[in-house]
């Protein structure tokens, strides 16, 4: 049996990985796997593809990708712009630079899950790229969610509201990499088998350098115990639903994880305008 690390060593090791010229590059290969951002073709020289230790970084890719979407939230606020349309409209700016990735994911996986009975049945509609009822509901909940959260959230003011945007994508990624270390592959021919699984020193850098970025956004405006309390909620419902895709299709798929991503970012917005 493998013994834990201890904290000093999960610390020591986050330490090195930040310190480190290939860290750099990996926050490179996660933009570039994770938005439609124009990365220099340099960061790829000589890259296989995995995703086995460039998931370390997605947390910290997930925070850089929300600083635009962020920032128009907070100007937006400040100039004293409806809290839904400019939800709206950072959401809107989120999902230009992610391409929708995510947001396909879930479509997908509420299709699959929802309208299949059988395993395979289940994973035929998933690879399916047409969106059926079950992905459009997902896909208006999530968005519908998502704004009105915010939009709660701008409660606390511009700069709460532009931090907690950084947050929790920041923490939504990190809980897509647990949710693809949780789970193995559900087919031998999917894309998320082809990039390879979360290492452990990813999954520990992923799951570390969110928490960090969640904690550092989320107490100035929330509060230790309220930005504790939002971060469990999101917790929770991450293991729920990876509960879920274990008893339905027995492993992870591209499009659990993109599932993954939407419901810990719909849980933590919804807790943190809550609590706000």
């Amino acid at each position: 049996m493998r013994r834990a690390p201890s904290l000093y060593q999960v610390f020591g090791e986050l330490a090195a990985m930040l310190s480190g010229e290939e860290f750099l590059n990996e926050i490179g290969r996660a933009l570039g796997f994770l938005s439609r951002l124009p990365i220099p073709a340099r960061f790829f020289a000589g890259h296989d593809g995995s995703m086995r230790q460039t998931s370390g970084a997605f947390a910290v890719a997930g925070a850089l990708i929300a600083l635009l979407p962020a920032l128009l939230l907070g100007l937006l606020l400040h100039f004293d712009v409806k809290p839904e349309l400019a939800a709206l409209l950072a959401l809107a700016l989120q999902i230009l630079l992610t391409g929708g990735l995510h947001e396909d994911g879930l479509a997908d996986c509420a299709d699959g899950l929802g309208g299949g009975r059988t395993r395979d049945r289940m994973l035929e509609i998933m690879r399916d790229s047409r969106l059926g009822t079950y992905g459009g509901l997902a896909l208006i909940l999530s968005l519908a969610l998502r704004m009105e959260a915010l939009a709660g959230i701008a409660d606390a003011g511009p700069l709460a509201a532009s931090l907690a945007m950084v947050a929790v994508n920041a923490a939504s990624r990190a809980a897509l990499v647990w949710h693809w270390t949780a789970l193995p592959p559900a087919r031998a021919d999917g894309v998320a088998a082809a990039v390879g699984q979360p290492d452990d020193a990813a999954l520990r850098m992923s799951l570390v350098s969110g928490g960090l970025i969640y904690g550092a956004a989320t107490m100035w405006g929330f509060g230790i115990t309220d930005a504790v309390a939002a971060a469990l909620v999101g917790a929770i419902a991450v293991v729920l639903f990876t509960r879920l895709v274990r008893g339905k299709i027995q492993g992870h798929t591209g499009d659990t994880l993109g599932a993954s991503e939407q419901v810990c970012e719909i849980a933590l917005y919804v807790a943190l305008a809550i609590v706000v």
